[in-house]
């Protein structure tokens, strides 16, 4: 029987041996790199990228105002970001910004608020709201490459009232319902014809959009939407309320 090597202490009386596990030095190598690695897959999981490279900033905490003491919070585009700041002392209040982007314009909600809502356009056709604590919701136009470098933002944005925006394109009219960015209707261009965002005007709370056709009457070149859809009779509400408990209904576009 092979002798104990001197440096192994004996075992106790009525023990069992203990047996020492032999590790094969390629484990150990493949260990070691994972202790090694793991701060560093750690570091990458918090840099990376939000989806749509969104960075929201708050420099100052509003203060609780009375109605004797009411405080506004206007709202700007500078350079690459949308800013709200207190017009009395210029102090920026919240900075938005998306890397490698540009906001072409920016509608300003809830004039009276202390956080006001900012619903902007941007200049990869991407149109999101921010109330200053988080970026609510973000919806992509559709073929934006085509028609947003020549037009630009104006008259893009349109407030319908009942809490929901009309965003006005070349090819189409879109409404969405600003507490959660649900699309509720769509209305295409008639054939041949181009609606001009910065040509529509408020009528009370419709819209009034021209729509340019070269070979249709003058009654065609201009229609007139609201929160509903276009102005039809015999329309069916479409319930654009947001309901608590309950998810809102939905009708048919008009």
């Amino acid at each position: 029987m092979p002798s104990r090597p001197e440096h192994l202490p004996e075992p106790a009386p009525g023990t069992t041996p203990r047996r020492f596990l032999h590790v094969p030095r390629p484990l150990r190598a493949a260990a070691l790199v994972l202790l090694l690695a793991a701060p560093l897959l750690t570091a990458a999981h918090h840099a990376r990228p939000t989806p749509y490279g969104d960075h929201l900033t708050v420099h100052a905490r509003v203060r609780h105002t009375t109605a004797q003491q009411p405080t506004t919070t206007r709202l700007r585009t500078r350079g690459t970001a949308v800013e709200a700041y207190a017009p009395r002392t210029g102090t920026t209040r919240w900075r938005y910004t998306r890397e490698g982007r540009r906001p072409l314009t920016s509608l300003r909600l809830a004039p009276l608020h202390a956080r006001v809502e900012a619903i902007t356009l941007w200049d990869d056709g991407m149109v999101t709201d921010t109330d200053g604590r988080t970026v609510r919701w973000h919806r992509a136009l559709p073929a934006a490459r085509d028609w947003l470098p020549a037009h630009g933002g104006t008259g893009v944005l349109r407030p319908l009232g009942r809490g929901i925006l009309a965003v006005v394109t070349p090819r189409r009219v879109l409404a969405y319902r600003i507490a959660d960015g649900d699309l509720r209707w769509v209305l295409p261009a008639r054939e041949g014809c181009a609606f001009e965002p910065a040509r529509a005007v408020h009528h009370g709370r419709e819209l009034l959009v021209a729509q340019p056709c070269p070979r249709a009457a003058w009654t065609a070149q201009l229609i007139a939407v609201d929160d509903l859809g276009r102005i039809a009779p015999h329309r069916r509400p479409l319930g654009n309320e947001v309901r608590k408990g309950t998810a809102a209904s939905r009708g048919p576009n008009t």
